[in-house]
């Protein structure tokens, strides 16, 4: 007797290759045999399918902010509604390991925005190994992590705006190498958050050197995504030419009204690299709004010293007045390099419950509802909130997101900023919403295609060795959806709204969905670079 059968179903193998129709068995966490429609009915459990329902293997999410909330909310019912089977976590430069108590509450204070800051949460581990071991507790989708370089920075130098000594950046190299070998598949920077964007480039190529050395890969969130974003990605293609560290550009956009329509100045500089022999992937979210925090905006000397120093130069009147230069005349560096559009900035969540009625709106509206300057708005939020406001900015361009998302380097990854009362609706609706939107409504993909750069491509990048295909021998992470009906139904009005048409996730085997509902089963687990093999396990 076998663990699982799912009958009668058209497979889409996630390798591109065309959909063909078969039965597949699952036992031990693996698929088992896949055949001709007709495999004998003695399973445990027997998923027989409706007509046209697709069986695809589980989604992997490049880029999510879930970190804490797999801890505190296992379930991960807003991932694993939309088939996410894996997540890659320790993004954008600033996380959670490895850690010390000193940058612990740096850390947790400067990310609440993006992971909340549960006072409950117990905090005990300080490595890398510590953290994934938390996670292999019980979670519902399986995770992988990213050595965070801002944390890096934090432990060796501090938060303070400086060059890195060279004793310092040893440091950085011995903890990130410490944090590869426990089984962190690569490194992530924020280069344009406190304190990674301090980092020069021969800093990052030091740590990037060690990335290589491991065989993981370097996720940097660039210095702009605005102005300079072409100066940006050709700093980070460097990095991977001068170092032979494999790169991946993670939420890979041409955003604000200065890059509208260069996105193919950008595949263009790609694809010179990719014909040279650099290792190049990137990944994107099917939206044009972004999702950050209020205190990103400001410039980074602001931000030197950490949380309590930036809050201190708020209630001085010559450091509001430069810092409402840089935001407002010259561009803050924090706002990718233009001057901060505030009729683009609208709030999606708060910490202070004295806030709430401002969610949902632009700082432009909270403006005139106030009688306030838009900038004075700016510093009430955030001495208010403590800097915890989360934001959508909508400086997107829709020519540019197609440009880029149909690239054959291209992956999916959410961005999901999962807190908040109104969060993005890529929290809930990014994997629903390549397959319905831009696969069946627009045609911008095949079915075929989009799996593809979902599930197969982000496993290679992942070195997974026995997930992102269905295969004999692979790992069971699958999904089954209706692909004339699979929508995301999550707005920016309602962002928290279940996606339809995807019927039952299954992780290692496990039925983590069932007919839509969740079963309660945390089968996931921390997927581990295997430095000498050189793959994920």
């Amino acid at each position: 007797m076998t663990d699982l059968l799912i009958r009668d179903v058209d497979v889409i193998d996630g390798t591109g290759a065309p959909r063909y129709r078969a039965d597949v068995l699952v036992d031990g966490g693996k698929i088992s045999d896949i055949a001709a429609t007709g495999l004998p009915a003695n399973a445990d459990k027997i998923i027989d399918t409706a007509p046209g329902t697709v069986l695809a293997p589980g989604f992997i999410d490049m880029h999510a902010h879930s970190d804490l909330r797999l801890l505190t909310d296992p379930g991960h019912f807003a991932k694993i509604s939309q088939g996410v089977t894996t997540e890659v976590l320790g993004q954008d430069g600033i996380a959670y390991a490895p850690i010390d108590d000193r940058t612990l509450d740096i850390v947790r204070r400067q990310i609440a925005g993006w992971n909340g800051n549960p006072a409950d949460l117990d905090f005990s581990w300080r490595s890398v190994a510590g953290y994934l071991d938390r996670l292999d507790q019980g979670i519902t989708p399986n995770a992988a992590y990213l050595v965070p370089q801002g944390t890096l920075r934090l432990l060796a130098v501090g938060a303070d705006k400086r060059p890195a000594t060279p004793s310092e950046i040893r440091r950085m190299q011995d903890l990130l190498a410490q944090g590869l070998s426990e089984g962190a598949v690569g490194m992530s920077s924020g280069l344009t958050y406190t304190p990674g964007m301090y980092a020069d480039t021969g800093e990052l190529a030091a740590l990037c050197e060690v990335v290589a050395e491991f065989g993981g890969f370097y996720a940097p969130h660039t210095r702009s995504y605005g102005a300079g974003a072409l100066e940006a990605y050709a700093e980070m293609i460097e990095l991977a030419r001068s170092t032979g560290c494999a790169l991946h550009l993670t939420h890979a956009t041409m955003n604000f009204g200065v890059n509208r329509g260069r996105a193919p100045e950008f595949l263009s500089m790609i694809d010179a690299a990719l014909a040279e022999g650099c290792d190049i992937t990137l990944d994107t979210y099917p939206y044009l709004p972004g999702a950050t925090t209020l205190s990103a905006l400001l410039p980074s000397w602001a931000m030197s010293g950490g949380p309590d120093a930036a809050l201190e130069r708020f209630e001085d009147p010559a450091m509001r007045e430069r810092i409402t230069r840089d935001v407002n005349v010259n561009g803050s560096d924090g706002c990718h390099g233009v001057t901060v559009e505030w009729e683009t900035i609208q709030l999606s969540g708060v910490a202070n419950p004295e806030l709430d009625r401002y969610v949902g709106k632009t700082i432009v509206e909270i403006s005139a509802e106030r009688g306030l300057s838009p900038v004075d708005v700016f510093f009430d939020l955030l001495r208010r909130d403590k800097l915890a406001t989360t934001i959508l900015q909508h400086v997107g361009h829709e020519e540019n997101v197609r440009a880029i998302m149909v690239h054959p380097k291209h992956m999916g990854g959410s961005d999901a900023i999962l807190v908040g009362e109104r969060p993005h609706p890529r929290a809930w609706g990014t994997f629903p919403r390549y397959l319905g939107h831009y696969v069946r409504d627009v045609g911008l993909l095949s079915l075929e295609e989009c799996v593809n750069h979902l599930t197969g491509r982000p496993a290679e990048r992942l070195r997974l060795r026995d997930r992102g295909r269905i295969e004999i021998g692979y790992a069971a992470d699958l999904v089954l959806f209706d692909p004339a009906t699979v929508t995301d139904t999550a707005t920016f009005e309602s962002p928290k709204q279940q996606a339809r048409g995807i019927g039952h996730v299954i992780v290692n085997g496990v039925c983590a969905i069932e007919n839509g509902s969740a079963t309660g089963a945390l089968a996931g687990r921390a997927l581990r670079l295997d430095a000498d093999a050189k793959e994920t396990r």
